[in-house]
């Protein structure tokens, strides 16, 4: 009843199944407490507001609970808002959210910068090079990858989100993005398996079209 009662209200998709909403960014109005953004989801675009952050639009974002607010009048803004959800706080963090989604339409954050690194090859382990040469190769197989973190992101989506590089490169490709359960530091040097997905699509606007799904940390024997 109270699920279905907030959704009404303020035109937003179903929460899943934690109360988690993930909303696309429309439109962003700064004041000195608050950043005021409005997202869409499912349903009609919203109102909801946030502590003050660094959100650009365009960002995916992603939240839970919240009170709403009628008739509002931001007087920094000098405007009536008719409905606004006020947020405590963002899943993962503003900056989580935007640095995760910000250029992942080639499968690789193309602002995540490229470490000057060089890895001995790890018997079994696939390079990134020869993923972006092949990746029909690889669709759908278990393959394990060794590489340094170059970023982490977690908690978004329900999943981390890890960039991994391990010095070589295919036409200007050098950076996997792995989705996992478990959590790595930037500059730690792993060897992790999973899933190899081609074209993975999140909704928005976002695919990539190359993506190690189900990451977990592999021994490295």
């Amino acid at each position: 009843m109270v699920i279905a009662l907030f959704v009404i209200m303020t035109g937003c998709a179903s929460p899943s199944g934690d109360g988690v909403v993930t909303a696309k960014v429309k439109s962003v109005e700064q004041v000195a407490s608050y950043t005021y953004l409005l997202v869409k989801a499912k349903g009609p675009a919203y109102w909801i507001a946030i502590p003050s952050a660094d959100i650009v639009e365009g960002s995916i974002i992603s939240y839970r609970g919240g009170g709403l607010m009628e008739d509002f009048y931001s007087k920094e803004l000098d405007r009536t808002f008719d409905k606004v959800l006020f947020v405590d706080a963002l899943e993962g963090g503003a900056s989580s959210a935007m640095e995760m989604m910000a250029g992942s339409s080639q499968g690789s954050n193309l602002n995540v910068e490229r470490l000057k690194i060089e890895l001995e090859p790890v018997e079994g382990a696939v390079t990134i090079a020869e993923l972006y040469a092949n990746p029909a190769e690889y669709e759908g197989k278990t393959l394990r990858v060794t590489g340094e973190v170059a970023k982490f992101n977690g908690g978004i989506m329900d999943r981390n989100w890890i960039h991994l590089q391990d010095g070589t490169e295919f036409d200007g490709n050098y950076d996997l993005t792995v989705t996992s359960q478990e959590s790595f530091e930037v500059g730690q040097q792993v060897t992790v398996e999973g899933i190899l997905a081609l074209n993975r699509d999140f909704g928005y606007g976002y695919n990539y079209k190359i993506l190690l799904e189900e990451a977990t940390a592999a021994s490295q024997e």
